[in-house]
């Protein structure tokens, strides 16, 4: 989870329609889940951090600073479970670059920091919410290769990529190689 800047909302008053905040949240966040971090094209929802679907938070629906983005995965995991934000982490309040630790597995889990700090259930309790320790899928095309379809095998696509692109620059630092 890259912690994201939303900033002030860009109109003085709630959003008649939550929906309307879309442009200016993927302006300022791009077209990224606030959870998940993967790029949504398209589907990417404005999610509400306290849900609309609560009569507790109704007075929050259209309120800028309640506003994330999110891919359908991470929104239905989250639905519109009642929760204590102040016991999770979230990426436009807390530095959850340091928080979390990814593993080639694709699993995540608490940082050593974060567990030093006494945040690992505050970890937990995030991943749990947001489904973003939900095991991976087997999903084989027709030729048994294993398919990234599910965020598990995303996020180890993506760390291999990362981990190549390294070797690369670790190899040559100046990427003088044609």
């Amino acid at each position: 989870m890259r912690p994201i800047r939303r900033g002030t909302s860009p109109i003085a008053v709630d959003f008649p329609d939550y929906k309307d905040a879309k442009p200016d949240l993927v302006a300022r966040l791009g077209s990224y889940c606030s959870f998940c971090e993967r790029r949504i094209a398209t589907n990417l929802a404005v999610e509400h951090v306290q849900p609309k679907g609560l009569a507790a938070y109704a007075d929050l629906i259209g309120r800028w600073e309640n506003f994330l983005l999110a891919c359908v995965n991470c929104n239905s995991s989250k639905l519109a479970k009642d929760m204590k934000v102040a016991n999770l982490l979230l990426p436009d309040r807390d530095n959850t670059f340091a928080a979390l630790q990814y593993s080639s597995d694709g699993s995540i889990q608490a940082s050593p920091s974060a567990v030093a700090s006494g945040l690992a259930q505050m970890v937990s309790d995030t991943l749990a919410l947001t489904g973003l320790n939900k095991a991976a899928l087997n999903s084989p095309d027709a030729h048994g290769r294993q398919v990234a379809l599910d965020r598990v095998r995303q996020r180890m696509q993506a760390w291999f990529m990362a981990n190549d692109s390294r070797a690369d620059l670790a190899a040559d630092p100046l990427n003088l190689a044609l």
